[in-house]
Formats: structure tokens, C-alpha cells, sequence
């Protein structure tokens, strides 16, 4: 699943969630997959911000993307 159908899926969670339309169990169900897909989002996240903080020179090499005040 990309990240953008996770957040989709989160967001339908919790939506029905907040409506409170849900036992219990389909209740603790849904939390459990909403965690589940939080910390895949969060995970992916973190290895973006890892490629991003890479600058590729021209000889094919990486270094580190340091920013400069």
C-alpha cells in the first residue's frame, strides 16, 4: 500500500471511530490497524528524510546534505 492510500485508510478510521458507531471489539480492531499503518507512515517517512539528506555529486558519489546558516 503507498503511503498516500495509508493516510486515506487512517483517515476513514478514524472517522468511524469518532462517530462511535462501532462495538467494542470492531473498535479495538480498527485501533489496532490504525497503529499498524501509523508506524509504516512513520517508517517510510524517516527513510525519505534519509535519501533527501543525501546529495548525489556529479561523480556518482553521496555526502551528507549539511545546511548552512
Amino acid at each position: 500500500m503507498k503511503f498516500e492510500e495509508k493516510i486515506k485508510e487512517l483517515e476513514k478510521i478514524i472517522n468511524e471511530l469518532e462517530t462511535g458507531n462501532t462495538n467494542l471489539e470492531d473498535s479495538i480492531e480498527k485501533y489496532v490497524l490504525a497503529m499498524q499503518l501509523v508506524k509504516e507512515c512513520d517508517e517510510q517517512l524517516k527513510n525519505v528524510e534519509d535519501k533527501i539528506a543525501k546529495i548525489v555529486l556529479e561523480n556518482g558519489k553521496t555526502e551528507e546534505f549539511k545546511v548552512e546558516n
